[in-house]
């Protein structure tokens, strides 16, 4: 299955002094893919919020490869790479042009949106992603 992309252009909002992208906006970057992704497959953030649930990221490890700039046009992927009962893993990646400048590992949490208790997936949600995971726990 391939990478969920989206299209992300750098303006001057999102780099330093020196037009290079700061290190902190390709986690804004990676956030829009995965929000965009699951609109995708039909869960958008007020469905969820329906569900009194949202999604939390409970750890990411990140790598810099090379540094976006100014005015570039990046391509940002999003793939589910684990899937159990209360979380998701998604492998996410940055690129421009084939040349791949940050990747990271994102663990997100389900919980309560009131008590941020851990809660399960969606089934409905866990369906739409069962087939695009590497691997199910």
């Amino acid at each position: 299955m391939s990478d969920f992309s989206i299209p992300v252009r750098v303006y001057i909002e999102d780099t330093d002094a020196g037009g290079i992208v700061y290190h902190a906006n390709y986690l804004k970057f990676i956030e829009r893919a995965r929000t965009e992704f699951l609109r995708a497959k039909g869960f958008d953030k007020a469905a969820l919020f329906d569900d009194e649930l949202m999604f939390v990221v409970s750890a990411m490890n990140v790598k810099y490869s090379h540094a976006a700039k100014l005015g570039e046009e990046l391509m940002v992927t999003a793939r589910v790479s684990a899937l159990a009962r209360v979380s998701m893993e998604f492998e996410q990646r940055v690129f421009f042009r084939d040349r791949e400048l940050f990747s990271a590992s994102v663990q997100i949490a389900c919980v309560d949106r009131s008590t941020h208790k851990p809660k399960r997936i969606p089934a409905t949600l866990i369906s739409a992603l069962a087939g695009l995971s590497e691997k199910e726990s």
